[in-house]
């Protein structure tokens, strides 16, 4: 699965399955809600009929069990509702009158027998809640699934009919490439402003195309033990020869990750690549390492808005197409890599932090 499949997948998942999860748990707390009032009312008619047995001198012997208790008492001046029950920690407790005027029979009942069935009850709601959810976690899954299924098919056909143009692309900038290279050793040319233009335009088209290349290899990334100093030395020595004017540094000897070597470079060479481009009159590059973080600081104007610089087509610079960054933030998700930006009045820093 891409990281745009899996964005897509489980977010269907989380939402479908959330949704009936709430549904299921407000159910059963309703459920017990209900059940424990009814219970609840049992109690209190159980020491209604208690209190009948007893004025009726009925057969006593169901209640001999130390469960109920009872004794008359005096409220004398004071009206009890009939309607009175009330629980304490340990029982229940309501007042019968009699016939006597202020005199009340007063009846306890233990809560253990009421606390045992509470509790099989929450067992029983908890059980088959556990249950409904596991059932609708596994049809959410397949939910999720088959809804992602139009959207790979659609994927899939973008990338191939992707795959295929850049294939074909590959053929007409190779030439193009070969053929300013001959123009650049001819007198005339060489400091002829219109083909440099047309240089820039085809080094900008170049990129694209390798840019491209890496990003349609996502879905069968191959990782691997990485050394990144190693990668990081070859692209500053490409880099000095393009910017002789600035100055490189690089404190890193031996800094590896678990990578897809070719996403990796790729990303490296782009922020490194900006990092020259996006640079001061004899500026300077460095790069360093701590812990499991790379640093790339550069000397540079501040960057206006460092927290969209990797939305595609995104760019301060009217030249570029935006999409160098924008892609290095797809390859980074990809290989789990988090990427964070610090930018100051005189120097940016990209924070490449890999997982340990």
């Amino acid at each position: 699965m891409h990281h745009h499949e899996k964005t897509a997948f489980l977010k269907f998942f989380i939402t479908y399955f959330v949704s009936v999860a709430l549904l299921i748990l407000t159910a059963g707390f309703f459920y017990y809600t209900q059940i424990q009032n009814h219970l609840l009312k049992a109690q209190e008619f159980s020491l209604i009929e208690y209190a009948r047995h007893i004025k009726l001198h009925l057969n006593m012997n169901e209640y001999h069990n130390g469960t109920y208790s009872h004794r008359f008492v005096e409220r004398s001046g004071e009206h009890i509702d009939i309607r009175n029950f009330s629980i304490s920690e340990k029982s229940f407790m309501k007042y019968i009158p009699t016939q006597k005027p202020y005199y009340y029979l007063q009846i306890f009942k233990k809560k253990s027998l009421f606390n045992q069935k509470l509790f099989e009850l929450k067992i029983e709601i908890w059980t088959l809640q556990f249950l409904l959810l596991l059932l609708f976690a596994f049809i959410s899954y397949k939910l999720a699934k088959n809804a992602l299924k139009p959207l790979q098919e659609s994927i899939l056909t973008l990338d191939k009919f992707a795959k295929d143009l850049i294939h074909d692309l590959n053929t007409p900038v190779t030439s193009i490439k070969l053929n300013m290279k001959l123009l650049e050793k001819r007198e005339e040319c060489r400091d002829n402003a219109p083909l440099q233009r047309v240089k820039k335009s085809v080094e900008t088209i170049s990129e694209l195309h390798e840019n491209l290349t890496i990003l349609l290899q996502e879905e069968t990334f191959q990782l691997e033990e990485v050394n990144l100093c190693k990668i990081t030395q070859e692209i500053l020595r490409t880099q000095q020869q393009l910017y002789p004017n600035i100055h490189f540094t690089q404190e890193c000897s031996n800094f590896t990750a678990k990578l897809n070597a070719h996403a990796i470079k790729q990303i490296l060479q782009n922020i490194i690549s900006n990092a020259c481009k996006y640079n001061t009159k004899n500026g300077y590059v460095k790069i360093y390492t701590k812990k499991n973080i790379l640093y790339i600081q550069n000397s540079g104007p501040k960057i206006v808005d460092p927290e969209k610089i990797f939305e595609r087509s995104y760019s301060s610079d009217k030249r570029s197409s935006g999409i160098g960054l924008d892609i290095v933030n797809r390859l980074a998700k990809a290989m789990n890599i988090k990427i964070e930006v610090e930018s100051g009045e005189k120097s940016n820093t990209f924070l490449l932090r890999f997982s340990s």
